[in-house]
């Protein structure tokens, strides 16, 4: 089944040349299926580009998935036009009474700073704790990731001695988990952090499992089957020039940093750089949403709380 994208927004366009399987409005409404609601809550500046990835990686799915995107309403950014806000974005006020098959949170540009010093914590609290009722399950990206951990069981992010920029490989811990199901033993994923989650700082929590780690940028995957939540640290949803434009950005503003690992050729910016991690992509974003599908109620009222 595909993915119900709004006619007029611009990820249609880049996703229709991509042949991401796509379904109008108009016709979605005539089929006698019960979507996936799945509700973005995007805290990335460059919305428009995020919701291209994030959208890319749920429409590989073979169900039906309804996308809602929010932005916080207690801070506004400048990178997006107003106008595009307008007309795809809510805030979680106006949705706040409905339910959700699923929630996504994504990453955001604060990751030095501490979490009770970021303008929205105080408004993102409130939403994880919103989630544990109008929810079925949660999907966190990067930063959004390290803040829900640091949320719900009270474990904090750390300083890395220099930033994890590059592909890295990381290690599966249980090839026959759902979650991970069809990954390879060693998967490349795109790091982009200043910070890490250390092994050691979640291993003595039972109802966490990690999936996922490397030995030198920490804890990429775990999840929370009790609470039905997924925690990537990491951006399997980058898009193959994404770190190529992080990194000029970086150089342009005369900023002190290296270049990616195991990323371009050669290490030579100059070179394309080749996309080593799609099929991973394709086979977390698919086994989570099928967990979705198979344990959401049908009846989205009788959804159940998510014990604290």
């Amino acid at each position: 089944m595909p993915i119900r994208v709004p006619d007029n927004l611009p990820a249609r366009a880049v996703l229709e040349k991509e042949r991401v399987s796509l379904i109008s409005e108009t016709r979605a409404v005539t089929q006698d299926i019960r979507p996936l609601k799945v509700l973005l809550l995007n805290l990335m500046p460059d919305k428009i580009s995020t919701e291209t990835q994030l959208l890319r990686a749920l429409g590989t799915t073979p169900l039906q998935v309804d996308p809602v995107f929010i932005r916080t309403a207690s801070y506004k950014g400048s990178n997006t036009p107003t106008d595009h806000l307008d007309a795809f974005y809510k805030t979680w006020e106006d949705v706040k009474h409905q339910r959700f098959d699923a929630l996504i949170v994504t990453g955001a540009p604060v990751e030095q700073m501490a979490f009770e010093n970021v303008l929205y914590w105080s408004e993102l609290q409130e939403i994880f704790d919103w989630s544990r009722t109008n929810v079925y399950s949660s999907f966190f990206i990067c930063w959004g990731a390290q803040a829900a951990l640091y949320h719900f069981h009270g474990v904090n992010k750390q300083d890395a001695d220099s930033k994890h920029f590059g592909i890295y490989p990381h290690s599966i811990n249980d090839l026959y988990d759902p979650l991970v199901a069809g990954f390879d033993d060693i998967s490349h994923i795109p790091v982009s952090r200043h910070t890490e989650i250390f092994k050691a700082d979640v291993e003595d929590k039972t109802n966490l499992k990690i999936h996922l780690d490397s030995d030198v940028t920490g804890v990429c995957l775990l999840s929370d089957k009790e609470k039905r939540q997924v925690y990537m640290f990491n951006h399997l949803e980058y898009d193959a020039e994404t770190l190529k434009n992080e990194y000029m950005r970086d150089v342009n503003q005369g900023l002190e940093i290296d270049v990616p690992h195991n990323y371009f050729p050669d290490d030579n910016p100059q070179n394309k750089p080749p996309v080593t991690w799609r099929a991973h992509r394709t086979m977390l974003f698919s086994n989570w949403l099928n967990l979705v599908y198979q344990g959401t109620p049908y009846n989205l009222e009788e959804l159940s709380e998510i014990s604290i």
